[in-house]
């Protein structure tokens, strides 16, 4: 689970800011405020990359450098989590296939169920003398599933009915992968491909892969951490990914979907993302998931915690100092960027022409006092006070534990 995707800034800042400011305001570091001439240099030194819930990324691979296991690594990271088991199947929203139908590429066995009364039917690799290419699944003008067909020749207007179906329709090919076919391209998933009505009686339909837990991890963990680090790292996160999983199969994303395949969940790529090292760290940790009562623990990541993890919405997810993030190949763990103040306007408008940035309450953990929760913008339009993370997203910076340096250009 890495950073949050790009969100319309205004809703991010109304959002951040107001939960941020709710929060106990703790003693502000000294020279926390900083005039901005006229045409300024703005130097952001931060550290850390992410939010900072949780297990740090690099922090998994400092700590297995340094000998720790991935059990050890998680009782790190999730303090008071136990281990526990779980299996079944997560339904994961595709959110490369932009269309209105499900079109995948013929191969032997494959499937089409009729999800309304559960028939099964192999599809033929023969029709009447041709052979189809593709299947596709898609609502027809009669509010019915239509199942189709064309040839490798055909144009896009030459597809040619094979059946309805009485409910929405699911195409799978037993254990083996099915290529689906999208705007962005061809992707292979292992489960089910479902067409599923985004909400009841809607025309138009999402794609949704039903997967079986750990065939969803093959898709996820090399995406999210890299599969040649340490052996422990690597099983650290697929235990990590796999009980962040459960967690939201408790609480789903949708009705017809569980859990979307971006950053906002987790990056899921399916069996083109699938690497050896990863496949054996799922494979050694099979069905393994961090516990908190009894309960699957919302088992936040990121990338890198810059020395201390930020406190989140969990008791197991606690601020306290990582000592295992601060090693030689992890880039994000000191970082610093320079900008315009142009670039601090463009960004929130509201301000005019930036005079000053005053820091107003940070989290109080680690150098400078720790991670910036609500900063105010002066300028000759106003004042704009915006949280740490709106801070974070407008700038594009890699974390909110940030200071500043102000020169004249």
């Amino acid at each position: 689970m890495r950073p949050p995707p790009r969100l319309l800034l205004p809703a991010l800042i109304a959002t951040v800011a107001a939960s941020t400011l709710s929060a106990p305001t703790p003693a502000l570091a000294a020279g926390d405020s900083w005039k901005v001439p006229g045409k300024a240099s703005i130097t952001v030194r931060g550290h850390g990359y992410g939010h900072g819930h949780g297990m740090s990324q690099h922090g998994a691979e400092g700590a297995a450098r340094q000998g720790l296991s991935a059990a050890q690594i998680l009782d790190f990271y999730y303090p008071g989590t136990t281990m526990g088991k779980r299996g079944g199947r997560v339904s994961v929203l595709i959110s490369a296939d932009t269309t209105d139908d499900l079109v995948v590429r013929s191969r032997s066995g494959l499937r089409v169920r009729d999800l309304a009364t559960g028939a099964t039917t192999r599809l033929p690799t023969k029709v009447g003398g041709r052979t189809p290419a593709l299947w596709r699944v898609r609502q027809n003008h009669r509010d019915r599933t239509r199942v189709s067909w064309r040839t490798a020749a055909g144009g896009a207007g030459s597809w040619t009915k094979w059946r309805d179906l009485k409910g929405n329709g699911e195409l799978s090919a037993g254990n083996a992968p099915v290529t689906l076919v999208t705007p962005a391209g061809d992707r292979a998933y292992r489960g089910r491909l479902r067409a599923l009505p985004p909400s009841p009686g809607a025309r138009a339909r999402d794609t949704v892969n039903k997967v079986r837990l750990d065939d969803y991890l093959r898709g996820v963990v090399p995406l999210e951490i890299p599969a040649s680090w340490s052996r422990a790292a690597v099983r650290a996160q697929a235990v990590a990914a796999r009980s962040y999983a459960v967690f939201e199969r408790r609480t789903p994303r949708a009705s017809h979907y569980q859990l979307c395949d971006t950053t906002s969940c987790q990056v899921y790529g399916g069996v083109r993302a699938e690497h050896p090292g990863s496949d054996a760290a799922v494979r050694a940790t099979a069905k393994q998931v961090r516990l908190a009562d009894g309960q699957p623990a919302f088992t936040q990541f990121s990338s890198s915690s810059g020395g201390w993890t930020a406190a989140g919405s969990r008791p197991y997810l606690a601020a306290r100092a990582d000592k295992y993030d601060d090693w030689a190949g992890n880039p994000h763990h000191d970082w610093s960027v320079t900008l315009t103040d142009q670039r601090v306007e463009s960004a929130f408008p509201a301000v005019g022409d930036l005079r000053s940035i005053t820091v107003l309450s940070r989290d109080g953990n680690g150098q400078w006092g720790g991670r910036v929760r609500s900063v105010r913008l002066a300028g000759t339009g106003g004042r704009v006070t915006v949280s740490g993370d709106a801070l974070r997203f407008g700038l594009g910076l890699k974390s909110p534990w940030v200071t500043f340096r102000v020169r004249s250009r």
